[in-house]
């Protein structure tokens, strides 16, 4: 299962990429987000607790947070739940004046029988991720937009 939401944004890709790093300043950005919590840290990495609301549906997971501030790219590997093994990858491409922003979520289901195929593609990825992750990009660009000017 591949999932991917893009948005342009009137500024840097450094500005977009510190706001969207930050994540447990989430919940006070993001009105979907219910809570962030670091569990650890690492040089590897840091291990994060995520809840979401799909609508009124909530959600959570746990994921192994890595940032590269110099590429930008921010990745997570989760690491529990319905999840568990999905990769996902904030990408920052430079356009002119604007920066691309896409969230790409990965899910091997090669192994998975058709049903949770089926489940994984319409109900997680479909449903939930690109609901979350369109909501996610649309606050994130008018956050930075304002504060880029």
């Amino acid at each position: 299962m591949r999932a991917e939401r893009s948005i342009d944004v009137r500024a840097t890709p450094a500005t977009i990429y510190r706001l969207a790093a930050d994540v447990e300043r989430w919940p006070g950005l993001l009105d979907h987000y219910r809570w962030v919590t670091v569990l650890s840290e690492s040089e590897s990495g840091r291990i994060v607790e995520m809840a979401a609301r799909r609508d009124f549906i909530p959600v959570r997971w746990t994921a192994l947070q890595t940032l590269d501030a110099a590429t930008p790219r921010i990745g997570f590997t989760h690491l529990s739940g319905w999840t568990k093994g999905m990769r996902v990858v904030w990408d920052f491409e430079r356009r002119g004046a604007q920066t691309r922003v896409s969230i790409i979520h990965e899910l091997d289901t090669d192994k998975a029988g058709p049903a949770r195929a089926w489940f994984v593609h319409r109900i997680i990825g479909d449903f939930f991720i690109q609901s979350i992750a369109g909501r996610t990009l649309a606050r994130m660009k008018a956050l930075a937009e304002n504060e880029h000017g």
